[in-house]
């Protein structure tokens, strides 16, 4: 009797044990959410599927691709390497002397157009060479000084270009304003003047937001080494355009920048005629410099990557659907019955 009388005590105090574990029990409460049971695609990948994804990548791919191509190939571009053509022959063995001495640095070049350029054409300088985004070229500005003059003081991120030997602030400050480029272009044909519109080449949200209207340059260029091209103490910066886009600094060692844009059409076999002025000392780092006049597309300027990555995972995609329809049909595989799998199984029936 005393052993049948302990045993509604003992259950109860196994029960009360189970109710105290399950309190303490770290597991979540059983859902279909938590157990991950929740409704969900499960799509099996018949080979008429993955034939049929193949090829609408294709279809859709392979246009795309020679759209593009084709508008790239459709853009006139010329380009024309002055560095070493603008040195005199003596002078060749010392580029770096002659660059740095006040001998004349005026330059004759003859561009001659074979396809008709139609307007407007952009007119570009490109770079070789020129780490525009190593981290000490790039830390060196101060976008609040250039921002305000309020801030024309701020100075303290423009290490080495920040300050004149007497301490006067300098702006723009920073290695990049200093460097800034100054071979200029002057193109005429048949002894007419081409002009160069040099408005409207910065981004318009440079000019309204990191650009001030009340900002001047003041003591730029005033040491004894410079580093490039002078400013108009007498225009805000957020019109020397010039400026602007060599502010927007790029992220490759070769780069090109936007200088100006010629509004009338050349016509095939113009001879057009650039008297420049080589200033700028690429030649300490053994850089290169081109001159580039170019039409642009619906796509840009001439890139023909794009069109050519298309193409190829079009292609791609062409030849594994059709490689997948010749196993298909040559050697079939038998599908299972996809009730079996586990997914598609009755959970409780386990």
């Amino acid at each position: 009797m005393s052993s049948a009388a302990a045993t509604p005590s003992s259950s109860a105090a196994l029960n009360g044990s189970e109710a105290a574990n399950k309190r303490n029990s770290k597991r979540p409460k059983y859902s279909k959410f938590t157990q991950q049971e929740l409704p969900a695609c499960k799509p099996i990948l018949t080979p008429r599927w993955v034939i049929s994804a193949f090829m609408l990548v294709s279809i859709v791919f392979i246009p795309i691709g020679v759209a593009s191509l084709f508008a790239s190939r459709g853009v006139v571009e010329i380009v024309n390497r002055y560095e070493t053509e603008c040195i005199p022959l003596e002078m060749r063995t010392n580029k770096v002397q002659f660059i740095q001495s006040n001998a004349s640095k005026t330059c004759f070049r003859i561009i001659h157009v074979k396809k008709k350029m139609k307007a407007p054409i952009y007119v570009y300088y490109q770079l070789d060479n020129f780490y525009q985004n190593h981290r000490r070229y790039v830390k060196s500005r101060s976008d609040q000084q250039l921002k305000s003059n309020s801030s024309f003081s701020d100075t303290s991120d423009c290490d080495p270009e920040g300050t004149t030997s007497d301490g006067k602030p300098i702006v723009p400050c920073g290695l990049i304003a200093w460097s800034l480029f100054n071979d200029t272009y002057v193109f005429s044909r048949n002894n007419l003047d081409l002009p160069i519109n040099k408005r409207g080449i910065s981004w318009k949200s440079d000019r309204d937001h990191k650009f001030g209207k009340n900002v001047f340059p003041s003591n730029f260029q005033n040491g004894t080494i410079q580093g490039g091209a002078k400013l108009d103490s007498e225009t805000p910066l957020s019109q020397q355009e010039n400026l602007i886009v060599w502010m927007r600094t790029a992220a490759l060692p070769t780069f090109r920048k936007l200088y100006g844009k010629i509004e009338v059409d050349l016509e095939v076999n113009d001879s057009v005629n650039v008297t420049l002025e080589n200033n700028y000392n690429t030649y300490s780092f053994n850089g290169k410099k081109r001159l580039v006049l170019s039409t642009t597309s619906w796509l840009g300027g001439k890139n023909d990557f794009l069109g050519i990555a298309y193409l190829t995972v079009g292609a791609l995609c062409f030849f594994l659907a059709m490689m997948f329809t010749f196993v298909y049909l040559i050697k079939p595989r038998r599908l299972g019955d996809p009730s079996y799998l586990s997914w598609n199984r009755n959970p409780g029936g386990h």
